[in-house]
């Protein structure tokens, strides 16, 4: 048996360590080649860490939550040989181009200063290449192999492979940084060098030109969001907002639903939105520019913009203020079943008063919604990210979401949708509030 030490690779420029934030093996588990073993996250991003090899894991580097700095060992896996890797293979395996070939029928290349054996019979002798940097024009790496020549197999996993087909890469012109396997970082290392040169666009992709006439709901669409940017001062607010209570609340109250569905973040946000509009009217109207009229209502009909394949429509959910969580992902689920089916009522498409749009866990940092005239509000709520925060002295996680708010300037202030904000900001991270009377 052998030992393969996996080490956490550079994942991102200026990186110099990433925090644990799942495992998915334990010690004793058995590990399968490109099986997700951690997940990792740095300032920028999580990423996933992949097993270049099959084995057993002996041992692992420390708890969720603990920081690794980059280089230094994550995963040791026991995987089947005589000898333990060597410092100059460790983290690389082999997998030949052909899955058919028998390690014993493959042959190193031959490169330009090799020679073949006295009596030319035998089989060549490699010499070890030189280190070279990645990705060298070709003057510098020389020509590349021609079909007559012998070539080196290919060796990278059957994910890479597929990226590399995707993108239209021939991996025999890619060089790895580290070893003989090809990875990820090398497909991304290839396409920054060659950026602008046409390589990386597989040939089935690249079609002419073609005109699309923009009618039906797509034309609707557009006249719509022409005329609220045309007639509507638009500004937008944003706020950071601690969702980790509440994320835990709704984690319990899915765990016993029983047979009501699941929920989202939507339908809480929806409450709180509910539970705070009476304080600022102004906020749940409807504006005439022609009459010069804006008129406050007294109920509560929120608009929920949902993507289709005809385009965005925006169904209502009538009476907002006199559901539940449970009976709003009832109506949410409802409304955007019909959307799609394009079943919606004309009742159920009128009437609104102010609109959510989200797009869920596509959501970015933050967004700028288009106000769904002759509404003058809409809230955006975005993606949910987890970092580190001061509570205190102490440095602890929390789950963090911004939430987007843009409204018609002619007739709410800065002040007033800032102060909204705040507003449903205290019921979200403080949840329970969400349930008083």
């Amino acid at each position: 048996m052998a030992r393969f030490t996996f080490r956490l690779p550079d994942i991102g420029e200026g990186i110099a360590e990433a925090e644990i934030v799942a495992w998915h093996v334990k010690i004793g588990d058995r590990v399968e080649e490109d099986q997700n073993l951690a997940d990792m996250m740095t300032d920028k991003a999580t990423v996933e860490m992949e097993s270049p090899v099959a084995g057993t894991v002996v041992e692992l580097a420390g708890e969720v939550g603990d920081q690794i700095p980059i280089g230094s060992a994550l995963v040791v896996i026991e995987t089947e040989g005589e000898e333990a890797v060597s410092p100059a293979t460790e983290g690389t395996v082999l997998e030949a181009e052909n899955p058919g070939v028998e390690e014993s029928q493959i042959l190193p290349a031959r490169g330009e200063g090799d020679q073949p054996q006295a009596g030319g019979g035998g089989a060549p002798q490699a010499t070890p290449p030189a280190e070279a940097p990645l990705h060298h024009p070709p003057a510098a790496d020389g020509p590349p192999p021609q079909s007559g020549e012998e070539r080196t197999p290919i060796l990278a996993s059957p994910a890479v492979r597929a990226r590399a087909r995707d993108l239209g890469i021939d991996l025999s012109q890619v060089r790895p940084a580290e070893g003989e396997r090809l990875r990820h970082a090398d497909l991304d290392a290839y396409l920054r060098y060659n950026a602008g040169q046409g390589y990386g666009a597989p040939a089935d992709r690249v079609r002419d030109d073609e005109q699309v006439r923009v009618i039906g709901m797509r034309r609707r669409i557009a006249e719509n969001m022409a005329a609220a940017k045309r007639h509507i001062p638009h500004f937008t607010y944003v706020d950071e907002i601690d969702v980790t209570a509440l994320e835990a609340m709704r984690a319990d109250l899915n765990a016993h639903r029983g047979d009501r569905p699941k929920l989202t973040m939507l339908p809480f946000l929806i409450v709180a939105i509910c539970r705070t509009l009476p304080d600022f009217p102004m906020l749940n109207a409807r504006y005439d520019d022609e009459a010069g009229v804006v008129t406050r209502s007294g109920r509560i009909h929120l608009g929920m913009a949902t993507q289709t394949e005809a385009g965005l429509t925006v169904p209502v959910i009538r009476d907002a203020q006199d559901k539940n969580v449970w009976q709003l992902a009832t109506e949410i689920t409802r409304l955007a079943e019909a959307a799609r089916a394009q079943k919606l009522t004309p009742q159920e498409l009128g009437g609104g008063t102010i609109t959510v749009t989200s797009l869920g866990p596509l959501g970015g940092i933050a967004t700028t919604p288009v106000i769904n005239r002759p509404e003058v509000a809409i809230i955006g709520p975005n993606k949910i990210v987890e970092r580190p925060v001061f509570r205190g002295d102490e440095i602890v996680r929390a789950k963090l979401m911004n939430l987007s708010i843009s409204c018609d300037h002619r007739v709410v202030d800065g002040w007033d949708a800032a102060s909204y904000v705040q507003a449903v900001r205290k019921y979200l991270e403080t949840p329970v509030l969400l349930f008083a009377d």
